[in-house]
């Protein structure tokens, strides 16, 4: 049985749809409906109802399907093992990212990844909620904070501090705060995580600490957003200086109160399990260690 025709079979019972699974192999719609019917003639049993408006599986196909992932589960596992052994950068990575992070920092580091590792595969996956392995069929995950799960492995990529921040625009308008207690004062851009609204910002200067219930008109589930408004002129952030190096670099935006600190945040690289460590993990590991101190030097 050909291994060529179970993916296209699995990627036709995803995606529904002979014609886009044949796109997304990049092979003709003709030659994915004749590999799928000499599937069902090896198997002699019908894996999909089709018509001209839709395209079904069958109570079959639907017991066969989940064998045939185990499989190529299982082939992919096997040469992932091989190419362990001779430290071959190769094969998928299955990839979550927080939204800000994935799509404004660490995506151009990914491309050059693979520009350099042409036997290398990407599925991205950005958001901010932390996926589920199993279900959302995650590899590994690009987070801030320590993961909980001590069951996982979990590699730290970097250390970087939260800042308080706002655009030129903003300032010009409505004035330069000079401690954190002005931000009562300012209307301040909140992030949400699970339904909660982050809204305690915490400074430290020499033993002195602030800590600042802020209100504003404006918040959202999505770091990338909170960005957005900011650099737009809406109101003032506080996010990691990583997601805030290159508009901090350009001039988009101002960090505000330098001489404080805030609570340092980690990012990791998160694995459920030791088998999901191969060497391009390992690679991505490194490779954002060193992307990650350079994207926030001098800042």
């Amino acid at each position: 049985m050909n291994t060529s025709d179970l993916a296209l079979f699995v990627r036709t019972a995803d995606t529904g749809s002979i014609t886009a699974s044949a796109e997304q192999l990049g092979i003709t719609p003709a030659a994915a409906s004749a590999a799928l019917k000499r599937l069902e003639k090896q198997l002699d049993t019908q894996l999909f109802i089709r018509s001209t408006r839709q395209l079904r599986i069958t109570a079959e196909g639907e017991r066969f399907l989940l064998h045939c992932r185990k499989s190529l589960a299982s082939l992919e596992e096997g040469r992932a093992s091989l190419d362990a052994m001779r430290g071959k950068i190769a094969g998928e990575i299955r990839l979550s990212v927080s939204s800000d992070l994935g799509r404004n920092i660490v995506l151009p580091w990914l491309d050059e990844a693979m520009d350099s590792h042409p036997d290398l595969t990407m599925h991205l996956s950005v958001g901010d909620m932390l996926s589920d392995f199993y279900l959302d069929r995650v590899d590994v995950a690009l987070r801030y904070g320590e993961p909980e799960d001590s069951n996982m492995v979990a590699f730290q990529v970097a250390t970087v501090e939260r800042v308080a921040f706002a655009s030129p625009d903003y300032l010009s308008r409505f004035g330069m705060p000079t401690h954190p207690e002005d931000l009562r004062k300012h209307n301040c851009l909140r992030y949400l995580l699970g339904n909660r609204a982050y809204d305690m910002w915490e400074f430290v200067k020499e033993g002195e600490n602030s800590r600042i219930r802020v209100l504003g008109d404006r918040e959202s589930n999505d770091a990338d957003i909170v960005r957005r408004w900011a650099v737009a002129g809406k109101g003032i952030g506080f996010k990691s200086i990583l997601d805030l190096s290159a508009d901090l670099r350009a001039g988009n935006i101002v960090r505000l109160f330098p001489d404080y600190q805030s609570e340092p945040l980690s990012v990791w690289l998160i694995c459920p399990s030791r088998k999901q460590v191969t060497p391009a993990i390992l690679m991505l590991r490194d490779m954002l260690r060193k992307k990650c101190a350079a994207a926030v030097a001098g800042l």
